[in-house]
């Protein structure tokens, strides 16, 4: 905890360099010095005081190959890394980490942020800003409304990792002061983080945003966090399944059927704002179109092609594809039919030797297949095919490539820029999490339910779409399950929720396929599924991830997770 403390403080010492003014000699200590630049009282626009602000937002963690150049979901049944060495993620899909070296760590930078924004909300005020939004709420409030809505998020992306962790409230530790500090309960993280939403959501920008700040939460992101952290409170794995029975620090101790009842409260309120719809123009356009009806939050990202070029197939000259993320076949047979039907069952249609026909358009947007188009010809991932050609360079590990997020170009030569921001909450998400709280409060799906899922399905273009009546909560929980799967594959969500179920010991701990297809001299060709990767899941310690060793080492009062 100590070094993040210090890091803290030469951050202070950075900003010096961001706003590019020459210090000159002074008697007081160098960070005050700064923090008077910073939080200039004759500033009335807040120039230094923004930047200071916007440096927070480089603290989320992004999506787009995020974890050794990989998606996290390449870490789940969904996709394996086509780099064959021991990459970040593939340590996160055998387990073969320590505390010493977590693929995904984010300690150090969440409490970095922290920090930063302690420091921001005890000091802002100090800046007459003028102006006010709309409504009438002054951007004093506002700036340190928004300051609070990352610090909460830094605390949710620690939380979801380790369970309960220190809160530091307010407070912006010194040098010298006590670092001995333990981890508050889970339950305390909670409570904390849904509180400060509920404090900062009517002093955030009002919803529907405005283009001019997209990267800024409204209270509506505040809602959406808020319904997030309760779904996941309520969730098997925190809501009395404890892996370490009597430990408060993850879990509750306890059941309580109210908290699914709490989350459904939350995810609730965000639809009655009316404000939100999933857009029906295009399941892809939710990714690569800022101003939409669906968005809510996201990491701003700029334009450009960065995922295309970083996972897109490899056999095209006019374009440098990296063909990084290998989407397995678990992942392409959780995508039914267009009728709604899984490929399981034999009324479906499906058709071993056309897999690819007639399914959930949601597969056409997730993954390419062979025989997709793609930059004017048509994907080959056959052996010996453009994009599975063998050898040294790197390609499919499976048969198939990542296509989500990405722009259309299956007619043109070349790639153009487009929006490419990390969208962190949607309104697809707060439909799914209410659909599956209220399933698990109620004794049996009722209508809500039933709309919530059946919305996520029209708009993939389902048809039908819908479910058949009188399903039992355990049936509309495997449908739920799935749904979300499909609809949120890659978006950082499968490796949590898998974890929240307290399913993780099967659905992580066994050995993924690949689609091995030959053409034949005919032109024909044939498809096997193939054993190409192992998952190893060890329970109980892999459901949380490890407090870094050099914490713990240094803080008498950090307690282990189980099993590190």
């Amino acid at each position: 905890m100590r070094k993040l403390i210090y890091t803290g403080l030469l951050m202070a010492i950075i900003v010096t360099l961001i706003v590019s003014c020459q210090p000159t000699l002074e008697t007081v200590p160098i960070e005050q010095q700064t923090l008077d630049l910073v939080f200039d009282s004759q500033d009335s626009a807040g120039v230094q005081a923004n930047k200071f602000l916007y440096d927070m937002y480089t603290h989320i963690p992004s999506i787009y190959n995020r974890v050794g150049d990989d998606f996290l979901g390449s870490a789940t049944d969904d996709a394996i890394s086509s780099n064959t060495s021991n990459t970040s993620v593939q340590q996160l899909a055998k387990g073969t980490y320590s505390s010493n070296g977590y693929p995904d760590d984010q300690w150090a930078n969440e409490y970095t942020a922290i920090r930063q924004a302690n420091i921001f909300i005890d000091n802002i005020d100090r800046v007459p800003l003028i102006g006010r939004l709309s409504n009438g709420t002054p951007m004093n409030r506002v700036w340190k409304a928004e300051a609070k809505f990352l610090r909460a998020l830094c605390y949710w992306e620690l939380v979801k990792r380790y369970g309960g962790v220190p809160i530091l409230g307010d407070t912006v530790f010194q040098l010298g002061d006590n670092l001995q500090i333990p981890r508050n309960s889970f339950g305390d993280c909670i409570n904390y983080i849904a509180s400060q939403c509920d404090t900062i959501a009517d002093s955030l920008r009002p919803d529907p945003i405005d283009p001019a700040f997209i990267e800024m939460p409204t209270k509506a992101a505040a809602m959406a966090l808020k319904a997030r952290v309760l779904l996941y409170a309520a969730s098997p794995l925190y809501n009395g399944g404890n892996i370490d029975p009597g430990s408060s620090l993850t879990g509750y101790t306890n059941y309580s059927a109210e908290r699914w009842k709490e989350a459904a409260d939350a995810a609730k309120a965000i639809i009655d704002l009316g404000v939100f719809s999933l857009d029906t123009t295009s399941f892809n356009d939710v990714f690569i179109t800022q101003d939409n009806n669906e968005r809510i939050f996201a990491r701003q990202g700029g334009n450009g092609t960065r995922v295309e070029n970083g996972n897109g197939p490899v056999g095209y000259t006019t374009q440098i594809n990296n063909g990084r993320t290998s989407p397995t076949q678990e992942l392409v047979d959780a995508f039914g039919m267009a009728n709604g039907k899984p490929i399981t069952d034999p009324t479906s249609g499906y058709d071993p030797q056309n897999p690819y026909a007639n399914r959930d358009p949601r597969l056409y947007a997730t993954v390419f297949y062979n025989g997709a188009r793609w930059l004017g010809r048509s994907v080959e991932t056959f052996e010996g095919g453009q994009d599975k050609p063998g050898g040294t360079h790197q390609q499919t590990r499976t048969g198939y490539y990542l296509r989500k997020f990405m722009g259309d170009f299956k007619n043109t030569n070349v790639y153009s820029n487009h929006s490419d921001d990390d969208i962190l909450f949607r309104y697809a998400e707060v439909l799914l999490n209410y659909a599956e709280v209220l399933n698990e409060y109620l004794p049996t799906p009722n209508q809500d339910v039933y709309n919530a899922v059946e919305a996520i399905r029209k708009r993939a273009g389902l048809n039908p779409y819908q479910l058949a009546p009188g399903l039992t909560r355990d049936q509309m929980r495997t449908i739920i399950h799935n749904e979300r799967r499909k609809e949120l594959a890659f978006e950082d969500q499968r490796y949590y929720d898998v974890r929240r179920w307290k399913e993780a010991d099967t659905a992580f701990n066994k050995t993924l396929h690949e689609e091995l297809i030959y053409q034949l001299g005919s032109g024909q060709l044939t498809y096997q599924a193939v054993p190409v990767f192992n998952m190893v899941f060890q329970s109980p310690r892999m459901y949380f991830a490890p407090i870094p060793y050099s914490e713990v080492v240094k803080n008498r009062n950090m307690i282990q997770n189980p099993g590190w």
